[in-house]
């Protein structure tokens, strides 16, 4: 495979660029130098200036390409001294953007998001102690500049020995002014400890035991994808540690991604790898700073960071030799990027596999509809595990009948909630109040006038966070302190909440518990990873009595003393006509009620709902997953919805709203028949105007053997877009907002 084109006595060389444009560019290479292999990171001139690119090769194509005169062509101005993207990540890039119909370039960019993690830093200072140390000191070796002395081994800069010993700066830096310690460069991106693949795993009791050696043999194998499904609290993650160290001595060189799908969970799931493999595995987050962040790149690109623990965008980092895929709590709508580049990264997960030819490992407590039936189809192996470790039982689910047993007036909580809660709470034992509904209360109304606080430019609401006094839009981030009077009537104190967000129920757990050692857990309450943690080791560490908690509680917490959760709306998550509503109620709150009894102690879950016949809760209670999804499935297949038949979405943005009817109009007109194609819209979104912009939808159902990207292609080719208007496409919509 090569990227020189003959043109005369030139040679030509394609450069793509991490921008929003589906084409790379010719150059000639760097004057006095050999052509760039494809992949090597180069330094070109761009727009203006200087930019990092990536040498493409032709043979994975390029939308837009031509052959300017080679007295038109550039030089690229040099090639930089970094491990270049292998193949199969170049061609990974490649059809990411034909999958998701994104530029080329815009796919480049989630490999490089920046360019300064593709040239190499300079070397950093450090200081080890001295040879003859002691000796150069003699009588004047203080037990401070002992310490530091330890804290430089291994060599390390000023600042971190000085923290790492306990003493101020000028300590160390005294020490180097004798000669006692000694300066030395050091790697700022220092690679990661290898992991130690024959250090034992965790003991399994026989059916973990049973689902590993099926996971080992799925590694084995070499291809394909396995769907590994564990009831809550069966240990799931130990026993696909066994696949990770299976891969991991299959080959010196492979690299392994474990995927999970919140930042909260990234600090202690580490922890349990560091303790499996007895080396820190490489971290790939938002939360990470650039250090951190520059260091696990540079060391995945050369093939140093052989684990990997990252949220979905670490599919995109450039593995060297990525042998293996894990993606925990496959289910999570977490897993898919709504802005950008829009992708699954499940389904992108499964798509590197196959491309690569290596295997993936979905895991789930409550897998996804389309995983289940890529399993019932034959496209996917099952690993099951059935029974809780250690012989914990499952929990017992009731449901909370609001129209029978109403709360009193001005609460939240019923009777029946109530007296669980008291109940628990007085054989000390946890109890957690689940709401997913951040802040004090959804919507804030005027008596008076009936005006409803909406966000600016926005059609949504603002939420009322009264600890703070502000009303916040969760959409757009719009704050603003809460009024005083009505903006609209001028009514002074009229504004009044409606409906319970945790804030509320907290408000009401206080008065009703007010003994009970209490707390909020929400990304509001705890906006930081470190403080989401500190919130959830204080439940675990059984110095939290009453939790009342959104989602960010739901998977992968261990609360040893917790017994009861009371969901104080199940109703929620029903409303707003997304196919998926069901099915991710039940992942949602069986996630929830699988917080409780994991220990020694049984645990119970009450659901309150409007409507307790619904067939989701009937299955919750019954604890039949198998039968709610078969039911699922039924109805999914009938109407030819994922996953039995695709869905895609255009969407049409702009501020001015003449131009975007119009453009929505010419859309629909340059529609065409297609066989096994269904396409609805323009409508207006649910959400139709949105930081300033008005919004239209169109909604594509295809059969699941259309090729949608291809009738895309050919629809959109024919409906332009004024600049006044944006268009995006979503290849399989999770959001219909």
């Amino acid at each position: 495979m090569t990227n020189l084109h003959q043109s005369g006595d030139a040679r030509r060389i394609k450069v793509l660029f991490p921008t929003p444009l589906d084409r790379a560019f010719d150059y000639l290479p760097p004057d006095g130098a050999d052509a760039p292999p494809p992949g090597a990171f180069v330094v070109a001139p761009f727009g203006g200036r200087d930019r990092i690119g990536v040498v493409w090769s032709p043979d994975l194509g390029s939308a837009g390409e031509g052959s300017p005169p080679v007295e038109k062509l550039k030089r690229v101005a040099r090639a930089l001294d970094a491990p270049p993207l292998a193949m199969d990540v170049l061609g990974f890039v490649r059809w990411t953007a034909d999958y998701t119909m994104a530029p080329l370039g815009a796919a480049l960019r989630l490999v490089v998001r920046s360019g300064d993690f593709a040239v190499p830093p300079a070397a950093r200072n450090a200081y080890a102690a001295a040879p003859d140390a002691a000796d150069l000191l003699a009588a004047k070796l203080t037990d401070a500049r002992r310490r530091a002395l330890v804290a430089a081994d291994p060599p390390a800069p000023v600042a971190d020995i000085a923290a790492a010993a306990n003493v101020g700066e000028g300590v160390v830096r005294g020490l180097i002014k004798a000669g006692a310690l000694r300066r030395v460069e050091m790697d700022p991106d220092p690679p990661f400890a290898p992991p130690d693949i024959a250090r034992p795993g965790a003991p399994l009791s026989p059916e973990q035991a049973t689902a590993a050696e099926k996971l080992r043999g799925h590694v084995a194998q070499g291809a394909g994808a396995m769907l590994l499904d564990g009831v809550t609290g069966a240990g799931k993650t130990e026993v696909y540690l066994e696949a990770v160290a299976a891969a991991l001595n299959a080959d010196p060189s492979a690299q392994v991604l474990i995927m999970i799908p919140e930042i909260a969970l990234t600090l202690p799931f580490l922890a349990r790898v560091a303790d499996r493999f007895g080396a820190a595995p490489a971290a790939w987050h938002s939360e990470l700073g650039a250090a951190a962040r520059r260091r696990a790149w540079r060391r995945v690109a050369d093939g140093n960071a052989r684990i990997v623990v990252g949220a979905r965008s670490a599919l995109f980092l450039p593995y060297k030799n990525l042998r293996l895929i894990i993606v925990d709590e496959e289910h999570e709508t977490a897993y898919k990027q709504e802005d950008g580049v829009i992708y699954q990264g499940r389904d992108l997960a499964v798509a590197r596999g196959a491309r690569g030819r290596f295997p993936v490992i979905l895991v789930s407590a409550t897998p996804s509809l389309e995983s289940v039936v890529n399993v019932d189809q034959g496209r996917y192996g099952l690993a099951r595990l059935r029974a809780r470790f250690g012989g914990a039982a499952a929990p017992h689910v009731g449901l909370v009948d609001m129209r029978r047993d109403p709360p009193e007036k001005d609460a939240w909580l019923s009777p029946i909630a109530v007296q669980e809660v008291t109940r628990a709470l007085d054989a000390g034992e946890q109890a957690l109040l689940f709401l997913n509904r951040r802040g004090y209360a959804p919507v804030t109304i005027c008596r008076k006038c009936g005006e409803r606080m909406k966000s600016p430019k926005s059609d949504t609401w603002l939420v009322e966070h009264r600890f703070e006094n502000r009303l916040v839009c969760h959409h757009t981030g719009f704050s603003m302190p809460k009024p005083s009077a009505c903006p609209s009537c001028k009514a002074v104190d009229s504004l009044h909440p409606c409906g319970p967000g945790v804030e509320r129920i907290a408000e009401e757990a206080l008065a009703r518990w007010p003994r009970a050692r209490q707390a909020i857990l929400s990304s509001d309450t705890a906006p930081t990873a470190p403080a989401m943690r500190d919130v959830l080791d204080r439940m675990a560490g059984g110095d939290i009595d009453l939790l009342v908690a959104t989602q960010v509680v739901a998977k992968g917490h261990h609360f040893p003393n917790l017994t009861l959760v009371v969901v104080v709306d199940a109703d929620m998550g029903l409303a707003g006509g997304d196919l998926r509503a069901g099915e991710k109620t039940f992942q949602l709150l069986s996630q929830v009620a699988g917080r409780a009894g994991r220990a020694e102690k049984p645990g119970r879950a009450l659901l309150q709902t409007h409507q307790p016949g619904a067939p989701v809760f009937q299955a919750l209670k019954a604890a039949d997953r198998d039968a709610f999804l078969a039911a699922e499935a039924d109805g999914r297949q009938a109407l030819g919805f994922p996953p039995y038949g695709r869905l895609a979405a255009v969407i049409l943005r702009s501020k001015d709203e003449s131009a975007l009817k119009a453009t929505a109009e010419a859309h629909r007109r340059a529609l065409f028949p297609a066989d096994g194609v269904e396409v609805m819209g323009p409508a207006p979104a649910p959400i139709y105007r949105y930081r300033g912009e008005a919004r239209m939808r169109f909604l594509i159902k295809a059969r699941r053997d259309v090729n949608v990207q291809a009738f895309l292609a050919a629809w959109l080719d024919g409906a332009k877009t004024p600049n006044a208007v944006r268009r995006t496409i979503d290849i399989d919509p999770y959001s219909f907002l």
